[in-house]
């Protein structure tokens, strides 16, 4: 065999081996409902809002930070719905607690910030579709990016933060829920 051969086969066998960046939790599980622990208290809907416990492992090569977005893609804005927005999570984080999402942020590490969310506030926001629409997608993702902190005005939009987080992304891990009523 030539050596050209073995060292592509090593090179590819290294990759088919290499940890997938992950993000889980105890209380949501990929495509199921949200239980009412994540349901707005407001607007109609009467849930806990408690924004869940997540974890995440295998982050790319070169992370620097990370950040976290909670997206409604069927919210019948036409532009869909920020449920959370939280960015400046440091490299050497590996999850967040439940109610880590409480509006003062008390509950996150040191130097994280939380973005405005479509609900005009900063803080995790519940599930809360509209009544008799069918269920919802909650797309739970997190940004493993190249640099330490996005350098952001504290009013800035979810969609100007999202630019941002695109715009440094080494890479990203999903989980997504339904909710609907």
């Amino acid at each position: 065999m030539s050596r050209f051969l073995m060292g592509a086969l090593l090179v590819l066998s290294s990759q088919a081996f290499a940890e997938k960046f992950t993000l889980t939790s105890p209380s949501i599980k990929e495509g199921q409902t949200l239980s009412l622990d994540q349901v707005f208290n407001s607007f109609g809907c009467s849930g806990k809002n408690i924004s869940p416990t997540l974890s995440w492992s295998h982050p790319p090569a070169g992370t620097k930070s990370y950040a976290l977005t909670v997206y409604d893609p069927d919210a019948p804005t036409g532009s869909g719905w920020w449920h959370w927005v939280v960015y400046n999570l440091p490299a050497s984080s590996t999850g967040l607690a439940a109610e880590a999402g409480e509006a003062s942020g008390k509950n996150l590490p040191a130097g994280a910030v939380q973005g405005r969310t479509d609900f005009g506030s900063t803080g995790f926001g519940g599930a809360c579709p509209p009544v008799g629409d069918k269920p919802h997608r909650y797309q739970f993702t997190l940004y493993a990016l190249k640099v330490e902190q996005l350098n952001l005005p504290a009013d800035a939009t979810a969609a100007f933060v999202g630019y941002n987080i695109l715009a440094n992304s080494l890479g990203k891990a999903q989980l997504t829920a339904r909710y609907g009523r």
